[in-house]
């Protein structure tokens, strides 16, 4: 996952920036940007966990398969 991109990272900049404006409409949507890229953290982070599952599940699948044929 090396080239995977950093959304927490980015979310951390764009907390960055909020606490750094001046201007409250530029505050407010650093703010939603840093929102959205927490959401895709977590999805990201739903999608992995679920793949490592999946992965770790398929030989036990495949075995139980071949077994009943």
């Amino acid at each position: 996952m090396a080239n995977q991109p950093d959304f927490r990272a980015q979310a951390a900049k764009c907390r960055a920036e909020a606490d750094a404006a001046t201007l409250d409409n530029v505050r407010e949507q650093r703010l939603r940007a840093e929102a959205a890229w927490l959401e895709m953290a977590v999805r990201q982070e739903r999608t992995v966990s679920s793949r490592i599952a999946r992965e770790a599940a398929s030989p036990a699948i495949r075995s139980t398969t071949q077994e009943t044929t």
